[in-house]
């Protein structure tokens, strides 16, 4: 016979299972996702690298070693940016584009300057550094890709000039591309060119002035005719001038020159426009224009000339041991962009030193967005 705390157990069993049933026949709610943490590695994802190569020297023109990180001040578009790493010459290999201009225009001291420039190579170049060698003649010529020292010094050695026209914006924008796309990722990238800096040949320089003279009629003749030849050179010269600029900018090159026509190049307007080139394309590298006062050397007077060779031997020396000091003091700025810019927009940078030391800063002025 069943007592009555057997019902009760029964009814409660019942119940129990009724709600059980109930409960399972819900639809589940789901488990929230886990919390999301944020890693301080991770903060450049949607962040620009920049690097910007700079060189800092003392009122008496020696290299500045030892700075580091906390040394630098950096802003972009006049924001402050917080500066990643800095790497010096020491750790940091270097990638030298060599350009020699093998036109009739730096003919008079050709020997000497390849001379200089193997030496210079020899001085300069460690271990793992690498150098590319170009000649700036009707067109630029890739003599040798990325080699030591030695070998680079003797291809120098080898350069024959010739009597061509000058293709000078092609030379640069191709040697700056070289560099872009061969150059191993975080090395300092220089091009050194020795030219003049005149262009006759350029594909954007020619085209131009073919152009022009396609449309010109059978009545414009003579001082006409050279007008628009003139005009139609000058513009393109100005169009390939921002052209190479931002080839070197989007290299991270910094551009250093030597114009073997020395004061001479004062005497026309191409002349001077070859000299505005190279200064522009230095300057807003961060690397430095120099316009050595050459002597005349074919003169009547052999003694004069040879006088004169020595004292311009002595000058460019000079010039190439101060190309070396800036190298060696060149530093490797990089740092991640917080700016939101549109595609293809110069944006500025200014690289200063913390502390007012009276040392001089040449670094590059700014950068072409590509997102």
């Amino acid at each position: 016979m069943q007592t009555p705390r057997f019902h009760r157990f029964t009814a409660l069993f019942i119940v129990s299972l009724a709600c059980f049933v109930t409960l399972s026949a819900q639809t589940p709610v789901a488990t929230p996702p886990p919390a999301v943490i944020e890693d301080d590695d991770v903060i450049h994802v949607n962040s620009r690298l920049v690097v910007v190569p700079v060189s800092v020297l003392d009122a008496q023109g020696n290299p500045v070693t030892g700075l580091g990180l906390n040394d630098f001040r950096l802003s972009e578009e006049n924001r402050n940016q917080a500066i990643d790493s800095v790497g010096t010459a020491e750790s940091v290999p270097l990638e030298i584009a060599l350009l020699f201009d093998v036109s009739a225009s730096t003919d008079a001291m050709f020997r000497f300057q390849q001379e200089t420039a193997a030496k210079f190579l020899r001085d300069v170049m460690r271990a793992d550094d690498r150098a590319t060698i170009f000649t700036v003649g009707q067109r630029p010529v890739l003599v040798q890709s990325r080699e030591n020292a030695e070998r680079s010094a003797a291809a120098v050695s080898g350069i024959v000039p010739t009597k061509e026209q000058t293709a000078f914006y092609d030379a640069v924008r191709m040697a700056a591309e070289h560099l872009r796309q061969n150059s191993p990722e975080g090395r300092r990238k220089v091009i050194v060119i020795i030219s003049d800096g005149e262009d006759t040949n350029s594909d954007g320089v020619t085209k131009a002035i073919w152009e022009a003279e396609r449309k010109v009629t059978e009545n414009i003749q003579g001082a006409k005719l050279r007008e628009l030849r003139v005009k139609a050179r000058d513009t393109a010269k100005a169009q390939e001038q921002v052209k190479v600029l931002k080839a070197l900018q989007d290299a991270d090159a910094v551009l250093y020159s030597i114009n073997p026509a020395g004061s001479s190049y004062q005497l026309n307007s191409i002349s001077q426009f070859g000299q505005e080139n190279m200064q522009k394309f230095a300057d807003d590298t961060g690397g430095t224009a120099f316009l050595p006062k050459f002597l005349p050397i074919d003169t009547a007077n052999n003694y004069e000339n040879t006088n004169n060779m020595r004292k311009n031997s002595d000058f460019l020396e000079r010039i190439f041991r101060q190309l070396a000091n800036e190298l060696r003091a060149q530093y490797l700025v990089q740092y991640y962009s917080d700016g939101e810019f549109a595609d293809g927009k110069f944006v500025r940078v200014r690289l200063d030193l913390v502390s007012n030391s009276g040392a001089r800063v040449r670094a590059r002025q700014g950068y072409y967005v590509k997102n």
